[in-house]
């Protein structure tokens, strides 16, 4: 299979019609999407040789190869750039590292050869599989000793991109690592902000949110640049967060730490029911820290850019060195919200309507 014969057996009119569902995506350009997309036959293409010979028929309908499939920068190159000048073998890298960093692929390298795997997607409708839209989900308490796992993947995939800026936490798994061991340590602080959509078969989390109740003394961090706050997913070995303890009549800020859904799983119902116990967990919260009025966060994953705008989250510092910044919200507007119509009036990114 050769990048030159990727139009022949992936049609023009085939691709745009996935570039429009992958548009509804947030925080997803045209380019991307279309150099992801041809990325993604080429892909398919190049394993469905390999073991079907060379009479390769085009392609009607993509779905991820199975499994990793070796991708030189220089076939990346030709498979998004074509003849264009601006295609060199550094900028397909580059672009490979931000749909990495988006959710869209995993890449591994030993050291000689690199591989990509096309991640699951909701909304291309090639994913959730037919036994996955029966499995049933349920809000749960976070268990330390069988959650911190499986949870710590979802953050780190969540937050590749922002994984990705830091110097020394380069890999999303590698990230997994240091999570798994700062979510079992605020277990033990307070566990009871944090909980994990679950699912009744298996009681695997593919969901989390980590509410934080946050000394007065740090509240002034919320108000300089986002860089001064990332501790989970940089290389900081100290929480520039102190948290605060249990009865502290001065706590006034709550930090949503980490919210995420595994895409897979990401629709509205889940939304909702995510949505939902976060108030239900925030006024848990407030039993134990009367004088609780402020909700602070920072929405990192594009896809949540919509749910951010919707729920009035307001933007209150920005950061020169990084696009995030802190937002606010106060915690009886976000209680009074109905969250079962904010998700289901939601457009984000072409999630599928509930199956």
């Amino acid at each position: 299979m050769k990048p030159e014969s990727l139009d022949q057996l992936f049609p023009a009119e085939q691709q745009v019609s996935y570039v429009s569902l992958l548009m509804k995506r947030g925080g997803l350009t045209r380019r991307r999407a279309e150099y992801f997309v041809r990325l993604w036959g080429y892909l398919l293409l190049k394993q469905k040789q390999e073991s079907e010979g060379r009479n390769l028929k085009p392609l009607t309908q993509l779905y991820p190869p199975e499994g990793l499939v070796a991708c030189t920068h220089r076939e990346a190159a030709e498979v998004f750039y074509g003849n264009q000048e601006r295609g060199s073998d550094r900028a397909a890298g580059m672009m490979i590292d931000r749909l990495v960093a988006l959710g869209l692929l995993e890449k591994r390298f030993d050291g000689q050869t690199l591989c990509l795997q096309i991640m699951q997607l909701p909304e291309l409708l090639v994913s959730p599989s037919q036994i996955k839209r029966t499995i049933s989900l349920e809000m749960d308490d976070f268990n330390p000793r069988t959650d911190a796992i499986p949870a710590a993947n979802l953050i780190a995939r969540a937050y590749a991109e922002l994984i990705q800026s830091n110097r020394s936490l380069k890999d999303p798994l590698m990230a997994s690592h240091k999570i798994v061991k700062v979510l079992r340590g605020w277990s033990q602080q307070y566990g009871k902000g944090i909980r994990v959509l679950r699912r009744t078969d298996n009681h695997n989390p593919v969901g989390i949110f980590v509410i934080y109740p946050v000394a007065s003394e740090s509240e002034s961090i919320f108000y300089q640049p986002f860089s001064k706050g990332v501790y989970l997913t940089s290389d900081t070995e100290v929480d520039p967060f102190k948290a605060a303890v249990v009865g502290d009549e001065h706590c006034a800020a709550a930090y949503i730490r980490a919210w995420t859904i595994d895409m897979s799983f990401l629709n509205r119902e889940s939304l909702h029911l995510c949505l939902e116990d976060t108030q239900k967990t925030l006024l848990r919260v407030r039993e134990d820290f009367p004088n609780l009025c402020d909700l602070y966060s920072a929405f990192v994953h594009p896809m949540y850019e919509e749910l951010k705008l919707v729920l009035g989250f307001q933007e209150i510092s920005s950061d020169k060195q990084r696009a995030y910044s802190w937002v606010y919200l106060a915690v009886d507007r976000f209680l009074e919200k109905d969250m079962q119509q904010i998700a289901k009036n939601l457009k984000f990114g072409g999630a599928p309507k509930n199956p």
